[in-house]
């Protein structure tokens, strides 16, 4: 996929936590902001059809599994097959899709890796469905800007270029003594 080139009619759609969309329409651009999360782009190039996903978390708990709610959307596992299911009704075929991966930072040390664990799913997602895996760019430290042209599937994928601050736990002052509040 070759980079991105400006075009003055092109329109901007930004795909929010939760979202996918797909198109054909040449001048569009998706664009997403990713951090821990995923962002899965594919694109047929037979069907000159692309999309984009951008999911939180790869699996729901529980209690979300028992229906296809709002909370839902959040999800890899909802993201990914909304996404494929989309290509395939625009005429996109398995075989012939490509997909890229980009997101899924750790940003912030000594907190659960939630960003590999999105990447891992994601690639297990794919090689399930047997669709190729083109191109990732997941992990490290830093957030990243996205943006795809589905119609083409040119992507341009830029690190932000300051990481988060760390997190600290605020320090606890010690109990001088007892007060009671009304």
């Amino acid at each position: 996929m070759a980079p991105i080139t400006a075009a003055p009619r092109q329109q901007r759609h930004n795909v929010l936590q939760g979202e996918y969309e797909v198109s054909s329409d040449p001048n569009l651009i998706l664009t997403t902001v990713l951090g821990s999360c995923i962002a899965c782009c594919l694109y047929d190039p037979v069907a000159g059809v692309g999309g984009m996903n951008h999911f939180l978390l790869p699996t729901p708990p529980e209690h979300v599994r028992s229906g296809p709610g709002e909370e839902a959307r959040r999800y890899g596992l909802y993201a990914m097959e909304m996404l494929v299911n989309g290509m395939l009704k625009r005429g996109a075929t398995r075989p012939t899709m490509r997909a890229h991966l980009y997101g899924g930072a750790n940003l912030h040390s000594g907190m659960r890796a939630i960003g590999t664990e999105n990447a891992e799913f994601a690639r297990r997602f794919l090689r399930d469905d047997g669709i190729a895996l083109a191109r990732a760019d997941t992990g490290g430290t830093l957030a990243r800007r996205l943006d795809l042209q589905p119609a083409s599937g040119r992507v341009r994928c830029r690190e932000v270029a300051q990481a988060f601050p760390q997190l600290h736990r605020p320090a606890v002052p010690p109990t001088l003594g007892d007060v009671e509040l009304f």
